[in-house]
């Protein structure tokens, strides 16, 4: 849809700014805290039950933290609850529709049927409504659908990684580059990931990738151009260029 906008407004000569979602990477490295890592990353899935553009998707973990960064995942992940949006009991709400549902099944039992390990959740609710709970898989391969396809619901992928290369080089496999995230303690690994990593937002630390004051855009099929922050005023303006020769008095 993205694209198609774009040729329409190419054709009038019309300038657009497009975002156009993502397959957020987050990549956990070998000095994070993996309890307080996957406690950050479990609260940040929770909004809008995923269905967010820069919702956090792809677990990128070191193999040192690996274990135990899983075990606090399907932990607190367990814990979620799923149901109407508005009762104070419910952590998540349900998705958008019930092609949503369906997509969310088809992904879950491709993974598991790929070798992907089921953590928590992993198939729609009964009853009302398009209920699917807060899902984690781990050891998911990079072949499986759910890997290269933004699932866009309370899905989570979580992989074993090593050195930061391998880490740095799958989060930027796909044709994405919205928002991503990290976890280090290394000022030397956050240079890295900040150099290296095709995304227009980077948060490290934190869940927030970008806020009004700063501009908010992607890069790759995620889109151009910038919202927020004094770049995002830039796209609604056109700059004029006057040059003037004043003639003798």
């Amino acid at each position: 849809m993205g694209k198609h906008l774009a040729g329409l407004t190419a054709q009038h000569m019309k300038p657009a700014i497009l975002e156009l979602g993502g397959h957020a990477p987050v990549i956990v490295c070998d000095d994070a805290d993996p309890d307080a890592a996957a406690l950050a990353c479990v609260k940040g899935k929770l909004n809008n039950a995923g269905q967010i553009c820069v919702a956090p998707t792809r677990f990128f973990v070191h193999r040192k933290v690996y274990d135990r960064f899983v075990e606090a995942f399907a932990r607190y992940g367990a814990r979620i609850r799923v149901g109407h949006a508005l009762e104070p009991s419910s952590d998540i709400g349900p998705v958008a529709n019930e092609r949503r549902l369906a997509c969310l099944d088809e992904l879950v039992k491709d993974a598991i049927h790929q070798g992907a390990r089921l953590l928590c959740g992993g198939e729609p609710l009964p009853g009302a409504g398009y209920m699917f709970p807060f899902t984690a898989l781990a050891d998911v391969p990079s072949t499986a659908r759910a890997m290269l396809e933004e699932p866009f619901g309370p899905l989570s992928l979580i992989a074993p990684v090593e050195p930061l290369d391998e880490a740095i080089e799958r989060a930027n496999s796909l044709p994405y580059g919205l928002a991503g995230y990290a976890f280090t303690r290394s000022a030397a690994a956050a240079y890295r990931l900040g150099d290296e990593l095709e995304v227009g937002n980077l948060a490290i630390n934190h869940l927030t990738s970008a806020v009004s004051e700063t501009p908010f855009g992607g890069v790759k099929e995620s889109g151009y151009g910038r919202e927020g922050g004094i770049e995002g005023l830039e796209c609604y303006t056109n700059v004029k260029s006057i040059s003037h020769v004043m003639a003798d008095a």
